[in-house]
């Protein structure tokens, strides 16, 4: 079987996907509550230093050395030194975990999908939520009580998943990205803009954008920027590094990085106007102020909109659909550039075909979602997000930021950069900013999730974050030491 590498038919293709992987679930619900609970209108300095001290640098150093090694992400750093291939495979493998539970979600929003059609949620859909479709408990031992329709709904996810990543780049995650993250953008300015008209969508807004200065001298806030575009912009999760080894010779990645993140930061806060605009709505017709109405996560997506759309009458038959297929698109182009991660690395590695690689781990994959189809799934979910987010996922990119960034030569790059780029040049500042700067940032926010969790978190909880630690150090392991089974594993082949 032949090595098979792909390669995006434009840096158009390139772009849309790199927006696609960014655009997701975390824009929509996350960002605006962010955006609220961090002094509102103040929140917008320290994200834009976010963005120019940690997004754009760091999105840079990702693409660079995955466009210089054109191979996956254990691949590249196998072969910056043999001694990281351990890392290598530690870093997909949980992003891998987090493409399961993610299709938990998604499954969610696909039923929620259907259910917007006819209101099928009733008059109550918190209750409609936790009763009807996740039949939630907290409880592990109700972890036999199996819920067949959320299963259904995750297993037509991951055939959408295998439908598109089976396919070469050019022909599945190329054509994909072209048609629906426009698409997605042209539902969410429909939604916005009727959502603005709605009455009392001044009060929602009025609350969102009103500044708190006062917050600026605390911690958190600048914390919880750093954050917000940390997890927003998928930095650091294998997605940049892979997709960027598709691109052609010619790419010009530093407005590509300025593109990416300008389509992301507009999204979310374009959809920031819509969700808070429904609840000065929902506030007015109520009579309960926005701050007891605001919230988050499954909360916002699955009880506060089917809770308007219930009130805005036969229009929202058609904004209600046009809703949840905007979260599942998100979900879907996030899920692909997750998946293509660990999928590409297992290719690499074990000389196996694209159509095989997925088919494999699609049901894999599949299977192991099937334990959030049950009654404790949501907290499942929640653990498991935790586990990803907070303890794996930062600590990770720290040391892949340190690998990059100290024993690759990124000084080799600023020509490569500075020829093709038509907007900015980058120098001794953003050697600076990668090498000390960012690491440092990092390293607090991760220390900042960590006692987070400790102070928290119960101890059945931390058992579980303990245990999902242990089998990913373990599988890593497996991985690392497992043979190659191509020749090509070891040989380093540089574009720059």
């Amino acid at each position: 079987m032949s090595e098979e590498r792909n390669e995006w038919s434009s840096n158009l293709s390139f772009i849309l996907a790199m927006i696609g992987s960014a655009v997701g679930l975390g824009n929509i619900w996350r960002y605006p509550y962010v955006l609220y609970s961090n002094g509102g209108g103040a929140f917008y300095i320290p994200y834009i230093i976010a963005i120019l001290v940690l997004a754009i640098p760091f999105l840079i150093l990702e693409y660079g050395v995955g466009y210089n090694f054109r191979s996956s992400f254990a691949k590249g750093l196998t072969n910056i030194n043999s001694k990281f291939e351990y890392f290598g495979w530690f870093l997909p493998f949980v992003i891998f975990i987090m493409t399961i539970y993610y299709s938990t979600v998604i499954g969610w929003d696909g039923i929620y999908f259907i259910l917007s059609f006819f209101k099928g949620w009733g008059a109550n859909p918190n209750a409609f939520l936790a009763n009807n479709v996740l039949h939630a408990s907290s409880n592990l031992s109700d972890i036999t009580t199996f819920v067949p329709v959320v299963a259904v709904s995750m297993i037509f996810c991951w055939i959408v998943i295998w439908f598109i990543s089976h396919r070469k780049v050019e022909s599945g995650l190329s054509t994909i990205s072209k048609f629906f993250v426009p698409l997605l953008f042209i539902i969410m300015i429909v939604i916005v803009g009727f959502s603005l008209m709605l009455p009392g969508a001044s009060i929602g807004l009025n609350e969102l954008f009103n500044p708190d200065w006062s917050l600026l001298g605390h911690f958190d806030i600048w914390m919880n920027a750093f954050g917000q575009i940390f997890f927003s912009l998928s930095l650091g999760i294998g997605a940049a590094f892979t997709y960027a080894s598709y691109t052609k010779e010619d790419v010009d990645l530093i407005s590509s990085t300025l593109y990416v993140i300008a389509g992301n930061c507009i999204f979310e806060n374009f959809a920031a106007l819509g969700v808070f605009s429904i609840l000065g709505y929902m506030s007015l017709q109520s009579a309960t102020p926005v701050s007891q109405i605001v919230t988050q996560g499954t909360g916002l997506i699955f009880v506060v909109y089917p809770t308007v759309f219930n009130i805005l009458g036969d229009i929202a038959l058609i904004l209600g659909p046009l809703f949840f297929f905007t979260v599942y698109i998100s979900g879907i182009t996030s899920m692909l550039s997750s998946f293509e991660v660990f999928s590409s690395s297992v290719q690499n590695k074990f000389h196996l075909s694209r159509k095989k690689t997925v088919t494999i781990l699609c049901i894999i994959g599949g299977t192991l979602s099937m334990v959030f189809a049950t009654a404790p799934g949501e907290f499942l979910v929640s653990v498991t997000d935790e586990f990803v987010n907070n303890i794996s996922l930062i600590i990770s990119v720290l040391i892949e930021c340190l690998i990059f960034a100290w024993v690759f030569n990124i000084k080799k790059l600023i020509g490569f950069f500075n020829a093709r780029s038509k907007v900015i040049k980058i120098g001794k500042l953003w050697v600076i900013m990668v090498r000390f700067i960012i690491p440092f940032i990092l390293l607090l926010i991760w220390i900042g999730g960590i006692y987070e969790i400790i102070i928290s978190e119960s101890t059945a909880n931390l058992i579980i974050l303990l245990c999902l630690s242990i089998i990913s150090l373990i599988i890593a392991l497996i991985l690392t030491k497992l043979p190659a089974r191509t020749k090509n594993w070891l040989k380093i082949e540089e574009r720059i």
